[in-house]
């Protein structure tokens, strides 16, 4: 079972490890001050990655290959040269100019275990870049940019559009889904050489009726898949919570949620895909838990019945918004983490039915994983 923890904040990335005493202690901190959008860990080759977000500075990517004790800055994901003569990317929602460069790193995700150097990376604004020597070097897949739908995508909660969600088949690593907000859901067959944009089914309450199910115009929060069955794959999107039993190409909406099918995160248990959990909250301009109560909600009949788990979180008054990446299951689906954009951060060892708030108050949490 998972005994470290990548905790990734806006200011700065802690790795933390659990004690035998079952408490969870920072281990060692990294570059403190600085945000870091994302970090993961890539379990085949033991390396962790980290994402910076510098703004003024730009993005920045590094990698650890002892556990987090010492990084390097490598190669960060560059978009190509604009094309002469070609006119600017607009955003269809807001009119505004889409910029042509990397603004963020926003997904990171190892390959097959037959690419043993295969590190796949979402952006904003919304390119996708894959790498073959961990990182040490870029490809920039212009088949996915290359689509004509791609000027149709807009911007969620950032003014660009992004790629926050990637998922690699188990059974065949040419095969990967990624997930855009607001894009919809895409697949590849081939290793990125084409796309088809899916999910059927998905719908965007935001836009007319005639609208409402275009799958290019989706927004989906994130998606997962599960590990050991992955032609079942969740989503939940900024209308509510789908499941899908085709791996993505056609979903069911799941409209009995409580408190709340609103949210950003969700993560699936790898062995159970009938078994999900969320984290509901107030949509559009509140996002805050519902009734001031933080609950993480688990079903595990497939969506038919959610049960809200409150034990070990705050009752009232609790603020706590969880981000997309900031909610995580470990290798067995035992362990959980959820990080909060007030800097709380909860584990559970049983599967969500009781929380321990680690004693550390740390910056808003970006993503948590497990290792």
């Amino acid at each position: 079972m998972s005994q470290n923890l990548l905790v990734a904040t806006r200011k700065g990335l802690f790795i933390l490890s659990r004690s035998y005493t079952g408490t969870w202690d920072v281990k060692t901190t990294a570059f403190l001050g600085d945000p870091v959008s994302i970090a993961r860990f890539d379990k085949r080759s033991g390396f962790i990655y980290a994402a910076l977000n510098l703004g003024h500075f730009g993005t920045k990517l590094h990698r650890s290959e002892d556990g987090g004790t010492t990084w390097r800055e490598i190669t960060c994901p560059t978009y190509p040269p604009f094309p002469d003569g070609q006119e600017p990317d607009r955003c269809p929602m807001r009119n505004i100019e889409i910029p042509w460069k990397l603004e963020q790193i926003w997904a990171m995700t190892p390959g097959g275990e037959d690419q043993r150097g295969r590190i796949w990376c979402g952006s904003i604004p919304g390119g996708l870049f894959k790498s073959d020597d961990h990182g040490m070097s870029w490809q920039f897949v212009r088949s996915l940019w290359d689509r004509p739908e791609r000027h149709r995508w807009f911007g969620g909660g950032y003014d660009f559009p992004g790629i926050h969600s990637i998922c690699v088949d188990p059974r065949d690593s040419r095969t990967v889904r990624v997930a855009v907000s607001c894009g919809g859901i895409w697949e590849t067959t081939d290793d990125g050489a084409s796309w088809e944009v899916i999910g059927q089914g998905l719908r965007s309450e935001y836009l007319p009726p005639e609208q409402a199910h275009d799958p290019v115009t989706q927004d989906p929060h994130l998606m997962v898949q599960c590990l050991s069955q992955p032609d079942r794959v969740w989503v939940q999107h900024h209308n509510g919570i789908f499941a899908s039993s085709d791996s993505g190409h056609t979903f069911t909406e799941i409209e009995n949620a409580v408190p709340s099918s609103f949210g950003f995160a969700v993560a699936v248990h790898p062995h159970d895909p009938d078994t999900a959990w969320f984290a509901p909250a107030i949509k559009d301009e509140r996002r805050i838990p519902v009734d001031g109560k933080l609950v993480v909600t688990r079903t595990r009949d497939g969506g038919k019945t959610f049960i809200p788990l409150s034990n070990g979180f705050p009752s009232q008054h609790a603020y706590d918004l969880i981000y997309r990446h900031a909610l995580s299951v470990d290798s067995r689906g035992e362990r959980l983490a959820l990080g909060s954009t007030t800097g709380n951060l909860w584990t559970s060892e049983s599967r969500g039915d009781h929380w321990a708030q680690t004693a550390v108050s740390f910056p808003p949490i970006h993503s948590v994983d497990f290792f």
